[in-house]
């Protein structure tokens, strides 16, 4: 019998090292191998360098998440040369909180576009509440050729509109609560083969957890529950994406 082995596309762990070290003791117990530790502003992005080169299972992301856009992507760039650096991220537009004014949203998002152009990296969207002007932005700059939605929360109009683009789809643990059946649909309808899982912990955490901090190790849950949506085997589920996100981050 072959052994269960999961990818969490997208995780924040811990700062603190000995914190991080036990997320990712229990994730590994867990069958979960591998782990993308995101970054979302310049300090968060050294952090997880910092985290990627104590751990051979985890790689790091650099990037200015749309909440934090008025700071500005000064230093962003310089990270993105070191090691287990592996895409451009979180990145996006977020109009459900509006923390920074839209515009610079857009001109912070498109800058990081280009960053992942010119390096030739995958890049990790964040969109809530601004599909239009998310996928308005990937028209103008040219959508990297790898490039995933992550926490994807809309339903199958964007799940189609997003696959047609050529983007991967990354789904949370909001796809195992009660309330979440568009999202459900539009898992439904993206091809296993676009198709990654994520915990987005410490947030998201999936059901029956919720009210707890979240942990990579419960990327589990999510592939269950994708499995059911999709009627096949969660074995299926965790071998396909899996692959899907070795090859996307090149790991």
């Amino acid at each position: 019998m072959s052994v269960i082995e999961w990818f969490d596309n997208h995780c924040h762990l811990p700062a603190d090292v000995e914190a991080a070290r036990e997320a990712v003791v229990v994730a590994n117990d867990a069958g979960v191998t591998k782990m993308i530790d995101v970054g979302t502003d310049l300090g968060r992005s050294r952090e997880a360098i910092v985290r990627a080169a104590s751990f051979d299972c985890v790689w790091a992301t650099v990037g200015l998440h749309p909440h934090d856009a008025s700071s500005g992507l000064d230093g962003i760039a310089e990270l993105v040369g070191e090691d287990d650096v592996v895409a451009i991220g979180e990145c996006g537009l977020d109009y459900h909180y509006d923390h920074s004014p839209r515009d610079v949203q857009r001109q912070v998002f498109a800058e990081q576009v280009r960053l992942a152009h010119q390096h030739e990296l995958p890049l990790v969207i964040h969109s809530r509440s601004a599909w239009d002007d998310t996928f308005d932005v990937l028209r103008v700059e040219s959508m990297p050729r790898k490039t995933v939605f992550h926490c994807f929360t809309g339903g199958p109009k964007e799940a189609e509109f997003a696959l047609e683009l050529g983007a991967h789809l990354s789904f949370s643990g909001i796809v195992t609560f009660k309330s979440a059946s568009d999202l459900r649909a539009a898992a439904e309808i993206c091809p296993l083969e676009r198709l990654m899982v994520e915990t987005d912990s410490p947030y998201l955490t999936p059901e029956p957890h919720r009210g707890q901090p979240n942990r990579p190790a419960l990327v589990t849950l999510v592939g269950r529950k994708i499995a059911e949506v999709k009627a096949t085997t969660v074995s299926d589920v965790a071998h396909v994406t899996t692959a899907n996100a070795v090859a996307f981050y090149s790991v």
